[in-house]
């Protein structure tokens, strides 16, 4: 039996990693480390114009799973394909009872989609794809600081980018038309293979110009926080910086360098609740006393006010359903 375990980044804007253990057409997946929800993929249905059997099922959820509450049945269905389906997904939940001491996973999304600036350089990273035949050339090529940034972002640069503004200017608002201006006119977006050393092949892109194709560029041109901090003034570029560091708590998913790992995880701190729902998955951690103290934080917020219940608009339907009723 070959099983597969890996991570993928949610973008656009970026909002954590869903991590995944597949067994042929059955997939596992959680955005905590410790809710998963396990989905099996009837690879013999075909779409044909509605010439296809009568009853055939495309996708079953086998269940819920957690170390702490086990298994939860999906709905069944009396039918065959049903049956065959819920074989492989037996497979996959014995399997995923052990595997998922291995987190977090290496993340396997090494296919990236940049939205480029004037001069075809990344500017901010829009998407990114398993493998080569998943790219797609049809998405928006607009970047976005996400509904979250701009219910909550704030940043101090703005009393001096919009002095006069009534209402109070809305940072993440701003800073989403900002980047989405610092493009070229049309905006071009392009695909990159990234290699084990950061260097990114160019392949192909949405309306990107002929001569950008097939191009290689070192691991220096590709922002490692997903947004270019380097072209822009004083004030944008703390502007930008406010914003990863409101970012932390998700950014720590990611393999950083131990200088910008220890600035994040002090940056973290002022947001106990997020940290709390994301360390099982951090691949290291430089201060010891980090996540304890989240922890704690997190427990006392909790203690004194109704927890919140937010969806992001980074968030897939897939992944909003793995959202809810995961206290249960």
């Amino acid at each position: 039996m070959v099983f597969e375990a890996y991570a993928q980044r949610l973008l656009n804007p970026f909002r954590g990693a869903m991590h995944s253990v597949r067994y042929d057409s059955a997939e596992a997946v959680t955005v905590d480390g410790v809710h998963w929800d396990i989905y099996v993929t009837n690879t013999a249905v075909v779409p044909t114009s509605g010439r296809g059997r009568h009853g055939q099922i495309s996708e079953i959820r086998y269940g819920k799973w957690s170390q702490a509450a086990g298994l939860k049945r999906g709905r069944l269905y009396p039918s065959d394909d049903f049956r065959r389906m819920e074989s492989m997904g037996a497979v996959l939940y014995e399997h995923l009872t052990h595997a998922h001491q291995q987190l977090p996973f290496a993340f396997k999304d090494q296919f990236e989609l940049w939205l480029l600036d004037r001069d075809a350089r990344p500017l901010a990273l829009l998407e990114s794809a398993l493998e080569k035949n998943a790219l797609k050339f049809d998405l928006a090529t607009d970047w976005r600081a996400g509904i979250a940034a701009c219910e909550r972002f704030q940043s101090q640069a703005m009393a001096a980018l919009q002095p006069s503004a009534t209402p109070a200017p809305n940072a993440g608002a701003y800073l989403t038309a900002y980047i989405n201006a610092r493009a070229g006119t049309p905006a071009a977006a392009q695909w990159f293979q990234r290699a084990a050393d950061g260097r990114g092949t160019g392949l192909g892109g949405i309306r990107l110009p002929a001569e950008f194709e097939d191009r290689t560029l070192p691991a220096a041109a590709f922002p490692p926080l997903f947004l270019a901090t380097t072209g822009h003034d004083a004030l944008h570029r703390q502007l930008i910086e406010d914003f990863q560091a409101w970012q932390a708590p998700w950014l720590l998913l990611l393999p950083l360098n131990a200088a910008t790992r220890r600035v994040l995880e002090q940056q973290a701190r002022r947001q106990a609740l997020l940290v709390e729902q994301q360390h099982r998955l951090y691949p290291a951690c430089i201060d010891d006393a980090f996540i304890p103290a989240a922890r704690v934080e997190a427990l006392l917020r909790r203690s004194q006010q109704p927890p919140e219940q937010e969806q992001d608009d980074a968030l897939a339907p897939f992944y909003i359903e793995l959202n809810q009723d995961n206290g249960k």
